[in-house]
This record gives structure tokens, C-alpha cells and sequence, in this order.
């Protein structure tokens, strides 16, 4: 996979300390300090036959390995395995203190500082480009996230409403974005129905707080402020669009698929801000990739500002989960998109959204 430069622009290196003991259940803080009963389980799985089940536990148990790292350095040395040594990574933290399941061991300053020591790093050159992250229920008027830009040198912002928040929440849009915009500054945030949500948070409001429509105010008053849209709308938008369900006409993401409006949004050319990737969704990838290569190799100006606006991102560690590897789906993906549009996503694109162009 040589000839160009890769950026990642999407991956996660938090590790167990850094999420509270309690999530998401506390009768599982066995499993996390023991991952080899869920080994045990998925041998028994076997024995009796239940192979499907067993794939999903070995795919927990790599998972839990990665979680148990005590270090973002040796999460980092094992998503690097699987790319060009020149690879880049955007990586993003999470802060884990406000979503009703306790406080992590870590604090999300250390979390920060460790991921500034990687971007400082000799050895890596570059490799890696930090974001900081805030839940302003924690961080009312940006201070660590402004600490982390303006003293760590971090290079974007993450953000995960469906923690428990309103992407427009008044302290984002008094003490977060407009100084983004002022800089410069691009902004990750989630998008997708599944993944971490708050505690008391109901799906409905999960799901308000996350759709691509709540992010046509922001775009509104801050029209220069790069957003991308984590995921493209996810999987279950995704598999909603590909295999219709008749018998549940009236499910939210048929009525009202993600994946669908980022493209009308993005295509439209209304919101020339708006950005989207590609990370884990396309891990379930013989049934995406004929898609997403039909809607990217498109010939009509629509076609085009969506090419001009998809990011390539994986989205590890969460991607230990599945059964394909990083590099299986990097090399597939390169394979179905062609050379061109490849590296259009990987390599022209990023180095747009973080403002290198």
C-alpha cells in the first residue's frame, strides 16, 4: 500500500482506565479483570455446537484485550501493525465522567497529556494528531479542551452527544465553537444510532442528539467550521437502506435514514462544512462497499462534493469486535473504490478537513 500517505481519521486509544468500572453493567467487572472466563465461555460454546456464539465471544475477548492495555502507546504499536509505516492517525478521546456511571480512574487531562507525549514523540514523527474531547457537563467553559489545543497542541475537537448532550448545547456554541472556527479547528462527533450512551438518556433523545439534522444550527452560525460525520449515519442505517424491511415500515431508520440525509445534505451544497466517514460501518463490508462505491464514482455534481467529503477512518479499537482486520478492510476497500478515489478519501481529503490545504 504504497505511493501516498494514509490518514486514519478516525481511531481510539482510551483504555480501561480511562472508562468507569460500572459500564456498562457492574455484574461485568468480573469479566473485565478476568478475561479469560469469557475465553472459557466461548470453548464451552463450541463443545455444544454454538460456533456463531463463539466467534462473538473471541471477538469480546480481543476487544477486552485491547481495553486492558495500560497504555495508549500499546494500543497505538497494535492498529500500526496493520498500516503503512508512513500511516497518520487522528486519534480521539473519550471523556467517560458524565454519563451516569461514575468516574474513570483516569482523569481526562491524564488522558490528554499521555496522548500529547505520542504526538511529541521522536520515533513516530507526526504520526499520530491528537484531538481533545469535552462533554460540557463536565467542562461548562472548554478549559481542558482549550488547555489541550492551546498548551498540548492538539488539532481538533471530538465530541459524543449521545453521552447525554445537544451538539448546540449553549456552553459549546458560547466557549467551543466559535473560537474553533477562529482557528481553524475541525470537529469529529458520532453519528450513529449505536455505540456508548448515557444512563438516564432515552433512545429517542439518544437518537435527537445525534441525527445529522441537529447539526444544521451549528453550521448555521458557523459556517466555516469543518464538522464530520462519525460512521455515515452507521450500521443500522446502513443495513436499513440495503435490505428494506417491509414488516417494520415505520422503524426511524427507515422513515428517517442517516445514511440518507448526510448524503442529501452533503450533495445538496448547502452545507459546505459538513464532512462524514466511513469508520466501522464499513467493517460489514461485502454488503456496504457496492454502495458506497456507487455513490462515490457517481459522474453528477452531487457525486462529486459527496467524493470531496468522505474521510477514511476505521474506528479501532472498537473495529477487535469484528472478524475482519484493519488491513483486510483497508485492502478491500482500496480494491473497490480504485486507486483514484482511494486515495482522494485517505490522503486528499484529510489533509482538507484538518486545514493542511
Amino acid at each position: 500500500m504504497s505511493g501516498f500517505r494514509i490518514t486514519n481519521c478516525h481511531i481510539h486509544l482510551f483504555h480501561a482506565g480511562h472508562v468507569p468500572e460500572d459500564y456498562p453493567y457492574r455484574f461485568l467487572r468480573l469479566f473485565k479483570k478476568a478475561p479469560f472466563l469469557v475465553r472459557g465461555l466461548a470453548f464451552l460454546m463450541r463443545l455444544i455446537g454454538q460456533h456463531p456464539v463463539a466467534e462473538k465471544l473471541d471477538r469480546l475477548h480481543r476487544f477486552q484485550k485491547e481495553t486492558q492495555s495500560e497504555s495508549q502507546r500499546a494500543i497505538l504499536e497494535n492498529v500500526q501493525q496493520h498500516y503503512p509505516s508512513t500511516t497518520r492517525f487522528v486519534v480521539l478521546p473519550m471523556d467517560l465522567s458524565a454519563f451516569g456511571y461514575g468516574s474513570p480512574r483516569l482523569a481526562l487531562s491524564a488522558q490528554h497529556d499521555e496522548l500529547a507525549e505520542l504526538a511529541r514523540d521522536p520515533d513516530l514523527r507526526g504520526r499520530v494528531i491528537p484531538f481533545a474531547t469535552i462533554d460540557p457537563r463536565a467542562d461548562r467553559q472548554g478549559s481542558e479542551v482549550w488547555r489541550a489545543v492551546d498548551d498540548l497542541g492538539f488539532r481538533g475537537v471530538k465530541i459524543y452527544p449521545r453521552l447525554g448532550f445537544a451538539p448546540d448545547d449553549p456552553r459549546l456554541m458560547r466557549h467551543v465553537y466559535p473560537k474553533m472556527e477562529e482557528k481553524g479547528l475541525p470537529l469529529m462527533t458520532h453519528c450513529s444510532r449505536g455505540g456508548v450512551q448515557g444512563r438516564e438518556l432515552s433512545d429517542h433523545w439518544a437518537d435527537r442528539y445525534t441525527e445529522p439534522d441537529a447539526y444544521a444550527p451549528i453550521l448555521k452560525v458557523h459556517p466555516n467550521l469543518r464538522i464530520c460525520l462519525a460512521h455515515f449515519g452507521g450500521q443500522r442505517d446502513w443495513s436499513a437502506y440495503v435490505n428494506p424491511d417491509r414488516s417494520n415500515p415505520f422503524a426511524d431508520e427507515y422513515r428517517n435514514n442517516w445514511q440518507v440525509r448526510i448524503r442529501q445534505m452533503i450533495e445538496s451544497g448547502d452545507y459546505p462544512g459538513l464532512w462524514t466517514d466511513i469508520s466501522y460501518t464499513l467493517f460489514h463490508f461485502e454488503d456496504f462497499i457496492p454502495f458506497l462505491r456507487l455513490f462515490l464514482l457517481g459522474e453528477d455534481e452531487g457525486a462529486e462534493r459527496l467524493r470531496s467529503r468522505v474521510l477514511f477512518g476505521s474506528d479501532f479499537y472498537m473495529t477487535r469486535q469484528e472478524a475482519l482486520s484493519e488491513k483486510a478492510v483497508c485492502f478491500r476497500l482500496r480494491n473497490a473504490l480504485g486507486e483514484e478515489v482511494f486515495r482522494r478519501i485517505a490522503e486528499e481529503n484529510p489533509a482538507k478537513w484538518l486545514g493542511e490545504t
